[in-house]
């Protein structure tokens, strides 16, 4: 399976850029999906210089293995424990580190994953086989209350107190199992000529729910101070405001809720400089080649 077909790294030129790369430095990429970004990485690494990627999902893994090079250690966890492992390595400081918070293009295209809205498939949407519950777990056992509360805040879902109500009802009959029955109650309540947008807005409410995604992307976040060196670059892609908020808070005032901590002069004290006064986003060229661009947004900020 070529990068290609497995996942097109967004602002791969901009995000080496970001990293400003030292060819003897330390990196990591805690998002390795299918290896753009760490192929490209280990491209501006000279003989000393060492790449550490994180990726939970056994499909990446194999990806991992067709690199042949002494310089790339996996790491097969999720990056929400990135200074626990580092430190397992004898890690403590690296130069840089990367993040990409999109779903790969092969986990959206593989039925049997049931992320995409496109297949039938199980419904699954874990990211890797350690994720403590699956999608059929979270629809067959949440409360009412709990799916509305998800579809709304994840979703940004306008009738999910509806959805979740339906789900609890269609359950009664019978358990949901594949993405085809729970697309069979979204059809009846999708806006009409919209059907795919409201898809793909309640499968990635459940998706970031089933994964925890948001605790996770603020969890890394409150690592990167004490593993970045002085000086060391940030580099992150999101692809939705929920992923960029925490982002942009934690850049611009050392923490995910934006509370400024200010002392008796009025100083913030926060421990990254934006690099960049607002978000980089895909080229014209680039958004051509790669629809899946369009809604990425690139920040970049400097350990002080």
């Amino acid at each position: 399976m070529s990068e290609s077909t497995y996942h097109t790294s967004v602002l791969l030129h901009e995000c080496m850029e970001g990293l400003a790369i030292n060819p003897n430095g330390v990196y990591v990429d805690v998002t390795f999906g299918g290896g753009g970004h760490s192929k490209e990485i280990l491209k501006q690494l000279g003989p000393e210089g060492r790449l550490f990627a994180f990726d939970q999902d056994p499909d990446a893994w194999k990806e991992a293995e067709k690199i042949e090079d002494d310089r790339l250690t996996l790491i097969t966890a999720n990056f929400r424990y990135l200074e626990k492992y580092l430190r397992l390595h004898g890690i403590k400081q690296v130069d840089g580190i990367l993040a990409d918070f999109g779903v790969s293009s092969y986990q959206l295209d593989a039925a049997s994953r049931g992320f995409s809205t496109r297949f039938d498939g199980p419904l699954d949407m874990r990211m890797g086989p350690s994720a403590a519950m699956d999608a059929k777990e979270v629809l067959n056992s949440y409360s009412a209350e709990a799916l509305q509360r998800i579809f709304g805040m994840y979703g940004e879902v306008k009738n999910a107190r509806t959805l979740a109500l339906a789900i609890v009802q269609a359950r009664t009959q019978k358990a949901l199992e594949t993405t085809a029955e729970f697309k069979e109650i979204l059809f009846k309540l999708a806006p009409r000529s919209r059907e795919f947008k409201y898809f793909a807005q309640v499968f990635q409410a459940i998706r970031i729910e089933v994964n925890q995604e948001i605790a996770v992307i603020e969890e890394f976040l409150e690592q990167v101070p004490k593993v970045l060196k002085t000086n060391g670059r940030l580099v992150v892609i999101s692809f939705h405001s929920l992923e960029d908020r925490p982002v942009k808070n934690f850049i611009r005032s050392g923490n995910c809720e934006g509370k400024e901590d200010k002392d008796m002069f009025g100083v913030v004290h926060k421990p990254m400089d934006a690099f960049t006064r607002k978000p980089i986003v895909a080229s014209e060229e680039e958004l051509k080649l790669n629809p899946r661009s369009r809604s990425a947004k690139l920040r970049i900020a400097i350990k002080k």
